[in-house]
């Protein structure tokens, strides 16, 4: 009965610590506020925000006393700044980036490890205007850690979107590229050959919890293999593995570079096309008639045909000769798409690219022929749409989380400013931006 009673006492006592903490109000002051990236902008508006949510959003700058139970507010001063919902990077390798010992290090480097990298990667993008990713292939075990974490309020980063591993034939994209099999066993890779196994491969990673599935369409451009960028699953491996993923609820990004293989993923009905790089206007009409995304990832084509160039002997003789093939088309196949209609989405493949360089996929965007207003749609609403979050996040309106960035300069007529960012805020939270600068292309060594 004692012993009862002191529990029950606790449990009461935790519960009034709860419920009587104090709610943690923020009001932004914003000079020119882009609430919709598809609408227009407004000057002085004021951004209410209680916790991690969007209270309201008024015309004006209010003070604490104008907002009911906000009287101990934060009043956060961007009366001279272009504030604008978070970015968000559809396509992204939070755990690692590239590293000459690559294939050392796929087979040495610990789950934990990993986790603890995706972290740091994980600042340095948020510092970079991202407050949400979609990871699209990595440890199944660390990412998913990785994600949890944030979720939890463990350790702060972008929110994340994860595939956990990349499914992909024997030998294909994805394949670790012919280590021994009991080095890299393939029942932990996530490759698969047939109907049957790529349908388990899909079960498999929901399993484990993942939010969404990616596959290799076709080859890649690092996969340290001669095998060229051509179709790799076959047509029906393909179909099965969106079949298996749609009907437990998860969208499907395919990794396609050739045009056949990229036709074939969007004719079994995937959701994303990652990279499109061999795309027509054959195939630009496929993708808006499946209502399928393109997300391009220029930045990843430019860093890799430019170490490919500047950097000999960085890239084994096979991946060097697909960098420099691919590199220079990815432009042109993303303004194809975009004049026909495709629906596009921001990502990078940061990984390839350092992490915290994401904001260099604007300009690669607007360069290739996009206005800048439909980056910035493709950056927030679109991505958001892909990702199944325009409850969440995308836009700055009543009920949103709060995922807010802020520049110097106006994005709509200039969008490198946004490759610095004034002020960050995720989910609520100010990030501090004064820690560490990436440089945009740091070669490594």
């Amino acid at each position: 009965m004692f012993k009862t009673t002191l529990l029950t006492t606790a449990m009461i006592a935790c519960f009034s610590f709860s419920a009587n903490a104090a709610d943690n109000w923020k009001i932004i002051h914003a000079g020119t506020l882009l609430a919709d990236a598809r609408e227009d902008a407004k000057s002085e508006q004021s951004i209410i925000i209680k916790n991690k949510q969007i209270i309201e959003v008024r015309d004006g700058y209010v003070s604490a006393s104008d907002v009911e139970g906000a009287m101990e507010a934060d009043v956060i001063d961007l009366s001279d700044q272009f504030v604008m919902a978070g970015l968000i990077d559809a396509h992204t390798h939070i755990l690692g980036q590239q590293e000459p010992n690559g294939r050392e290090v796929r087979v040495t480097r610990s789950s934990q490890l990993s986790t603890l990298m995706g972290v740091q990667f994980g600042m340095r993008t948020l510092r970079a205007g991202f407050t949400t990713i979609r990871n699209v292939g990595a440890d199944r075990n660390a990412i998913f850690a990785l994600r949890d974490a944030i979720n939890q309020d463990i350790v702060m980063g972008p929110r994340i979107k994860a595939a956990g591993q990349g499914i992909s034939p024997t030998g294909g994209h994805g394949d670790a590229g012919g280590f021994r099999d009991d080095i890299f066993p393939h029942p932990h890779t996530g490759i698969c050959d047939g109907i049957a196994e790529c349908r388990k491969a899909v079960r498999t990673q929901v399993k484990y919890g993942a939010d969404h599935i990616k596959y290799v369409a076709t080859g890649g451009v690092l996969s340290k293999t001669a095998t060229g960028t051509g179709q790799q699953f076959t047509d029906e491996e393909q179909v099965a593995l969106v079949e298996a993923a749609h009907a437990m609820g998860r969208k499907v990004a395919a990794h396609a570079h050739g045009r056949i293989g990229l036709e074939a993923a969007l004719r079994a009905g995937v959701d994303s096309i990652e990279h499109g790089s061999y795309l027509d206007e054959g195939t630009a009409d496929l993708f808006v008639e499946k209502d399928a995304y393109l997300v391009p990832t220029l930045i990843a084509g430019h860093t890799v045909e430019r170490i490919a160039k500047e950097r000999p002997g960085f890239f084994v003789p096979a991946v060097r000769q697909k960098a420099l093939e691919v590199g220079p088309i990815m432009k042109s196949a993303l303004k194809l798409a975009y004049d026909k209609g495709v629906k596009i989405a921001f990502g990078t493949d940061a990984g390839v690219n350092d992490h915290g360089t994401n904001g260099y996929e604007l300009v690669l965007m607007v360069e290739a022929g996009m206005p800048e207003r439909a980056t910035l749609i493709a950056a927030t609403v679109n991505a958001a749409d892909l990702m199944d979050l325009t409850e969440i996040t995308g836009t700055i309106e009543a009920g949103k989380e709060a995922d807010i960035i802020a520049s110097s300069g106006n994005p709509l007529q200039d969008i490198s400013t946004l490759m610095a960012p004034t002020f960050v805020m995720a989910r609520g939270t100010e990030i501090n931006l004064d820690v560490e600068k990436v440089d945009l292309f740091p070669w490594p060594e």
